[in-house]
């Protein structure tokens, strides 16, 4: 018990994103994505047609990993910020204010989108509001929070993660997109568990 509890005081969050490049980031290849940069701290992924998007280019965990952000909507009217990270032998992608705006949720469980599986839930986010966000991923579980409410928490055990069909999979292998709006991610870090 000891150790375990040492190896979790050792644990430490490691930044992703330098705040003023887009070293160990590179953009996503979605057809016709809009000009990837960073601005004031943040990586800036502008409306696309009609997505934009970055991938991380170093090594992640498959699972008992967190990842934590910070991300704001632009303009636009969809999802901003949505990550596509892995989960054991699979990937899936948190959707972040999808299908007009106010859905998030995993997409997939057991083929089913966020729009119509048990993670669906309604968050409203402001024009130019930053939150933030954070997703730990075990070998039996999501859970998710938004600025500390809890928003995801479901069990994987035994369920199919897949993407969503269609242009997410140049998310792969974690990756931040936006759909026909723009949005601004800072704060990136990854927290390891032994």
């Amino acid at each position: 018990m000891h150790s375990l509890l040492l190896c979790l005081a050792l644990a430490q969050w490691q930044p992703l994103f330098d705040g003023v490049s887009l070293k160990g980031w590179r953009a996503a290849e979605f057809p016709n994505g809009g000009a990837v940069k960073v601005e004031n701290g943040a990586i800036v992924l502008p409306p696309g047609g009609p997505m934009t998007g970055v991938n991380y280019t170093g090594a992640l965990p498959s699972t008992n990993y967190e990842i934590r952000f910070e991300a704001a909507r632009l303009q636009g009217n969809d999802f901003f910020a949505s990550l596509t990270f892995p989960a054991g032998g699979a990937h899936a992608t948190w959707v972040t204010g999808g299908w007009g705006g106010d859905i998030i949720g995993i997409s997939s469980i057991d083929g089913w989108d966020a729009s119509d599986n048990e993670t669906r839930a309604y968050f409203m986010f402001e024009t130019g509001r930053w939150y933030r966000f954070r997703l730990q991923v075990s070998d039996d579980r999501l859970r998710a929070w938004i600025d500390d409410e809890p928003v995801i928490n479901v069990v994987i055990t035994g369920r199919q993660l897949s993407l969503r069909p269609g242009p997410t999979k140049y998310s792969l292998p974690f990756g931040f997109a936006a759909y026909n709006t723009a949005g601004s991610i800072r704060r990136v870090e990854l927290l390891v568990k032994k």
